[in-house]
């Protein structure tokens, strides 16, 4: 079988850094492509696209959804995988990003990182031969949130117009969020506690018209489609867990913020999640969630986006 992947023109890539790197009629065919590969995965049909390409996985974070998605994903599509932790490469030592990002870019087709910073990402693309996926970093989390809105779109059609509550700190998955409603056209409404709130230097104008910032989670989550939070204490910030613990208290996911929600409204959490801390058993275990939909939906929508990275619009 030949491989569907166009030759790759430097200078010319396109990458997914953050989810404002593509357009709404981007995410319109991404969407669509998610669920006609969703089906023929479900239907034990081969589809290999990508036969013989090479996805490279760049980890300097730990990793459970991120990592088996992409690596049964690129299989599934007829490519192969090659896992690289930092620890264990010259990245580790000190080689320069832009010198790893040359190389690595001459043997592999596709690269994903998850890391720290977002500038690292970005230099690193920026020396890439081939497209660049972000895995997650500090900033941005844009594969988990499009996971998140292909998997509403599933169970209630269109997003747009919606109003999502997050509820929580206003980490790489709130931003993320945020550059959604601005692409798709929803609302968000934000609750943090007094010191956590988001940096307006991060927003754009636009962004802020699809904006709420509300001091208490029950505002946010009255009359919501979708409620979703995450953990209160991300990778890298694990020194500051238990002055995060107390500040946040008053903000968890429990049944009475739920009431205020929608009767239909649906709860989402990108996992691993604290039951009685972010959010309550009843809820992430309750009739609402939809979080173990939401974590499978990582495979198929990372799969429509490597093909479309590589391949362009196949419909």
């Amino acid at each position: 079988m030949t491989s569907l992947a166009k030759p790759q023109v430097p200078g010319q890539v396109k990458h997914y850094l953050q989810f404002a790197d593509l357009t709404c009629e981007e995410y319109d065919y991404l969407l669509k492509r998610s669920a006609w590969l969703k089906t023929k995965f479900k239907s034990y049909e081969t589809w290999h696209p990508l036969h013989d390409r090479t996805l490279a996985m760049i980890f300097e974070k730990h990793s459970t959804r991120t990592r088996l998605s992409f690596e049964a994903g690129i299989h599934q599509l007829g490519g192969h995988a090659v896992y690289l932790n930092t620890r264990d490469t010259q990245l580790g030592r000190g080689e320069p990003v832009e010198d790893a990002a040359q190389v690595i870019s001459r043997m592999t087709d596709i690269i994903m990182i998850r890391t720290f910073g977002q500038e690292i990402i970005e230099r690193f693309a920026a020396n890439s031969r081939v497209p660049v996926i972000n895995g997650l970093t500090n900033e941005y989390h844009p594969c988990q949130v499009l996971a998140d809105i292909f998997t509403f779109v599933e169970a209630r059609g269109p997003i747009q117009g919606k109003t999502v509550a997050w509820v929580g700190d206003a980490n790489n998955m709130a931003y993320t969020w945020i550059q959604a409603a601005e692409c798709l056209d929803f609302q968000i409404r934000f609750s943090a506690p007094g010191g956590y709130q988001l940096d307006d230097s991060r927003l754009t104008a636009k962004a802020l018209e699809h904006l709420t910032i509300c001091s208490d989670p029950k505002d946010a989550c009255k009359g919501a489609d979708l409620v979703t939070t995450d953990v209160w204490t991300s990778m890298g910030y694990e020194d500051e867990n238990t002055s995060r613990m107390a500040a946040f208290k008053d903000w968890m996911v429990g049944e009475e913020l739920m009431s205020l929600a929608k009767p239909d409204a649906l709860f989402m959490h990108c996992l691993p999640a604290h039951r009685g801390e972010e959010v309550s058993a009843e809820v992430i275990d309750g009739p609402q969630s939809i979080v173990w939909e939401e974590a499978e939906n990582r495979l198929h929508v990372q799969k429509a986006l490597m093909e479309y990275l590589l391949c362009g619009r196949l419909d």
